[in-house]
């Protein structure tokens, strides 16, 4: 599925979040949001998910815009995994799994066995299957992400969107978690604050600044020394593991000083 946002422009109490944003998530591609903090990542997430209404713009899944869609077709097209989403109750694990099928139920029906079978599926790809009967409630922080993901994937979505799903996750979850989504064929456009990651899984890299677009490209066009300089305020480079993986290497933050004399207009460029 294609998604596209087209001039996207959303506010806060008059200040505005999101500047004439257009980017456009090419079906089956995985695709970081990156950028510091406050930079509107989170909000374009919510946009594109139709969480949000912009005031200005459109956002359409393969050309059709969505304003005025219902919750219910927007689920059936895309899964939206927020940062720390999830029922504050005694739920069974399988039970939090099983709302990604709710906008494929009719009414007053609960899950039949090919929900259940779904459900399970999705469970097993995250290595949650035998935690299926523990209650939320016990779950660890990255346990509790691992099943909302879980969850995404039973809604058998044409895109995913993820905020920050590398969160409270370690090193080995992380690099799984990126390892399912890269070889995924939904499209998927997910924030992330590790930008060797990004680098690594990605096949394009969208870059926000202060609700602007700066950039969207290649890992190797987007992380360059002088951008992480301007935007990052860090003096790093994309580097070569032994490996052959690109990570980014950092050698010291900027002090306000260098960052100052280093610092240049942001040149905006659309989405390719």
């Amino acid at each position: 599925m294609r998604i596209t946002a087209e001039r996207l422009n959303w506010s806060v109490a008059g200040t505005p979040v999101l500047r004439d944003i257009s980017v456009d998530i090419e079906p089956g591609q995985t695709v970081g949001l990156l950028g510091p903090n406050g930079s509107g990542k989170s909000s374009l997430l919510r946009c594109l998910a139709g969480l949000r209404l912009p005031e200005a713009g459109a956002v359409r899944y393969d050309g059709r815009p969505i304003a005025g869609w219902s919750a219910r077709r927007i689920a059936r097209q895309i899964a939206f995994m927020e940062q720390d989403s999830g029922p504050g109750t005694a739920l069974r694990v399988a039970d939090v799994v099983g709302l990604g099928r709710v906008p494929f139920h009719k009414r007053w029906h609960g899950a039949d066995a090919t929900d259940r079978a779904i459900v399970a599926a999705a469970l097993e790809r995250v290595g949650l299957t035998a935690l299926a009967g523990r209650s939320w409630a016990g779950l660890s922080g990255g346990e509790r992400q691992r099943a909302h993901l879980a969850r995404a994937l039973a809604q058998q979505p044409y895109g995913l969107l993820l905020d920050e799903p590398t969160n409270h996750l370690d090193i080995k979850h992380q690099l799984e978690l990126m390892e399912l989504l890269a070889g995924t064929d939904q499209t998927v456009l997910v924030v992330l604050h590790d930008l060797s990651l990004a680098a690594r899984y990605c096949d394009r890299l969208v870059l926000l600044h202060h609700g602007r677009l700066v950039t969207a490209g290649s890992p190797t066009a987007v992380l360059t020394a002088d951008r992480l300089a301007e935007i990052f305020e860090v003096d790093a480079e994309l580097a070569t593991d032994s490996l052959g993986h690109p990570v980014i290497a950092y050698r010291a933050p900027l002090t306000d000083k260098e960052s100052h004399d280093r610092e240049r207009p942001h040149r905006v460029r659309p989405g390719r």
